[in-house]
């Protein structure tokens, strides 16, 4: 019993870490919902999280054969080669589609739409029902970490059933702190857009490499969680030190501003 408390609190850490991408989404989304419905989207898209893990545990854990069977194999010599299976093909696609929605997000900070503020036009927003939609498919995609992660860790059903409901839980709790942070600390979404491209890659490597996809005759290599979890530290450092930086340069170009006028 006591072997099974330590893993069901290693478990939950790790529910937890691993679902900071998910989490990361699910924010970004959620502001393309009508503003008095992005609190709800967030808190149903984390508790859709939690449903779908669970369900996805189940049917992993009884038809492990079906996810690993190859599906597709194609093979062009010296080319191209692929052995997808629907596990590297779920996480492939999950990969590909979430380059795509960081590198749009962060083309339109880059290429902001002015004429909508000059013309009084409210920004435009989807609706509920297809972000919902889109939120549910993009958490199957991150489930399957998550869950592969648990059946490394035990055989013990309740045990990975639990660990999975309190790292969701834990991700509900925070999700409000997480939204209001980034909202206050605008420049912090760009460094989440970021992360999220780099999650984008190694999931893409990841899909590749599960896929056994060769390119050139080159098989492509996944991004190590530890590599990544070290670039976002990284990142994080970096932010965190130009901001103050430039909060410093702002105060001194203040204080000689102040200086100079009290010279006149």
């Amino acid at each position: 019993m006591v072997n099974e408390i330590l893993t069901l609190f290693m478990l939950v850490v790790l529910q937890a870490v691993l679902g900071i991408d998910n989490l990361l989404y699910i924010s970004i989304e959620s502001k393309n919902a009508p503003a008095e419905k992005q609190a709800w989207v967030r808190k149903i898209g984390l508790y859709m999280a939690i449903l779908i893990r669970i369900a996805l545990l189940f049917i992993i854990v009884n038809l492990i054969p079906l996810f690993q069977n190859p599906i597709i194999t194609q093979e062009i010599e010296n080319v191209f080669s692929i052995n997808m299976n629907i596990h590297s093909m779920i996480v492939l696609a999950g990969g590909i589609f979430i380059l795509y929605i960081a590198v749009k997000e962060i083309w339109h900070m880059i290429d902001y739409d002015f004429s909508s503020i000059l013309e009084s036009r409210p920004k435009s927003t989807k609706s509920v029902g297809a972000i919902m939609t889109m939120i549910m498919v993009m958490n199957i995609v991150f489930s399957f970490d998550s869950i592969l992660s648990a059946i490394a860790l035990t055989k013990t059903m309740w045990v990975m059933i639990v660990g999975i409901i309190i790292g969701g839980l834990l991700m509900v709790a925070i999700a409000e702190r997480v939204d209001q942070f980034l909202h206050k600390n605008r420049m912090f979404e760009v460094l989440g857009l970021f992360i999220l491209l780099l999650v984008g890659v190694m999931l893409t490597t990841e899909g590749g490499h599960l896929a056994h996809l060769k390119l050139f005759g080159n098989e492509i290599t996944p991004m190590n969680q530890t590599t990544l979890y070290f670039t976002i530290t990284i990142l994080v450092a970096i932010d965190i030190v130009q901001t103050k930086y430039k909060k410093n340069l702002l105060k001194k170009q203040e204080l000689k501003k102040q200086m100079a006028e009290n010279k006149i």
